[in-house]
Formats: structure tokens, C-alpha cells, sequence
């Protein structure tokens, strides 16, 4: 807070205190951020023993930016992307995970977010603030091709995790073949080279009734 005696202070004192408060709204945020490690999805570990939690989901699209990044579409900045993936579940600290088969949770989702990241990203030194809301919005609003790209990459990885956990969120919610192909429709446009695999799997684990037959 400003006072008259604080313009007669040193200009270094004046700076170090700013960097100090500064420095502690960083890391009240980052404190705030390991709360995601608390967020439970739907989707199971590969190996089945629990169900898997936010933040390692998004550690996991980050690795996936990296590994798939030939396969993305032209124009994607990789160091956005992975920026987009880390940032865009955050806001379930306060929203929750909202399982992506859940019609009824999802008439309410927008608007629990957006309460969120008001929230959230508040926590932030202003210019910082403004920054991280900026990429959570571009991720929402999958407008550009990095927002499409972090997009294909979340469909695909709770993929390739009911996939390896043999049927996982699929078969415990009964998800049908129409739901799991229009949850994955992004990865077409976005990631094209690895839309066959989608197609193969969706078709593998439907033919077994790991996917519900469509209604």
C-alpha cells in the first residue's frame, strides 16, 4: 500500500518489497495449483490400480505435444501448446472434473469454469493473471491451431488409457460407439495421421461390448 513516507524510501527498497509480494502471489498460486493433484477423473491408469488425477492428465497431454508434434497441424506453436495443456484443467480445483459423457454436468460446466478461472488466475500477479487467462481462454474457444492441437491431444490420451485398461470409463459408464466417435471427431481434423488408430480401437473394443452398442 502507498504512502506518502514511501516515496521518501529508496527506490531499491521500494522495488525489492514489490518483488517480494510479487514473488509470494507466484507462489500462493503455485501452492493453490498442487490442489489439481486432488481432482479424480473418470479415466483409469493404464495398469487399472486407481483412477487417474488431473494434474497427471496434463502432464500427460504436455509429453503427448512433444512426442506427436510431427504429426500436428501447420502452424502450432509447441511452446503455447504445451502452455495450453498445463493450464487448461485448472480451473477443476474449484469447478471439479466434469466427466465428458455426463450430458447433465455439462449444461453447468461453462459456467462453473468461468467462475473458476475468475477466481484462480486472480491469485497471479496482474500481468501473469491476465497471461494464464488468456490461454485457458484459447483453449476453450478452439480457435487457433494450437488450441486445436492441446484439443486432439485431450480426446486422445483418455483414449489410449481406456484403451490399454480395457475399456476403463467406457465400460464402467456404458459409453456407446456414437458417443466415443463424436468425443473423438477433433482428433480427425487436428491429428489425421492417428484418426485411423481411433477408428480401429473404437471398432476393437465395441465388437467386444467394452463400448456400448449404439442406441
Amino acid at each position: 500500500m502507498w504512502s506518502p513516507a514511501s516515496s521518501l524510501e529508496p527506490a531499491s527498497t521500494y522495488d525489492l518489497r514489490m518483488d517480494r509480494d510479487r514473488l509470494a502471489q507466484q507462489v500462493a498460486f503455485l501452492v493453490e495449483a498442487d490442489k489439481l493433484k486432488t481432482i479424480i477423473r473418470r479415466t483409469p491408469l493404464t495398469d487399472r490400480s486407481r483412477l487417474e488425477n488431473s494434474a497427471e492428465h496434463s502432464w500427460h497431454l504436455a509429453l503427448a505435444a512433444i512426442v506427436l508434434r510431427e504429426h500436428a497441424p501447420a502452424g502450432i506453436d509447441l511452446a503455447r501448446v504445451l502452455e495450453l495443456t498445463v493450464v487448461h484443467d485448472l480451473v477443476e480445483i474449484y469447478a471439479g472434473d466434469t466427466f465428458a459423457y455426463d450430458a447433465t454436468a455439462h449444461q453447468t460446466k461453462a459456467a462453473r469454469e468461468q467462475a473458476a478461472a475468475d477466481r484462480l488466475f486472480a491469485l497471479l500477479p496482474p500481468d501473469q493473471a491476465v497471461h494464464f487467462r488468456e490461454r485457458w481462454d484459447e483453449f476453450e474457444a478452439q480457435q487457433t491451431p494450437s488450441a486445436h492441437y492441446a484439443n486432439a491431444l485431450d480426446r486422445l490420451q483418455a483414449l489410449l488409457l481406456n484403451m490399454t485398461a480395457g475399456g476403463g470409463s467406457w465400460t464402467t459408464h456404458r459409453v456407446t460407439r456414437q458417443q466415443v466417435l463424436a468425443r473423438m471427431a477433433p482428433v480427425e481434423t487436428a491429428l489425421p495421421a492417428v484418426w485411423p488408430l481411433i477408428l480401429d480401437v473404437v471398432e476393437r473394443f465395441s465388437a467386444i461390448g467394452a463400448i456400448a452398442a449404439d442406441v
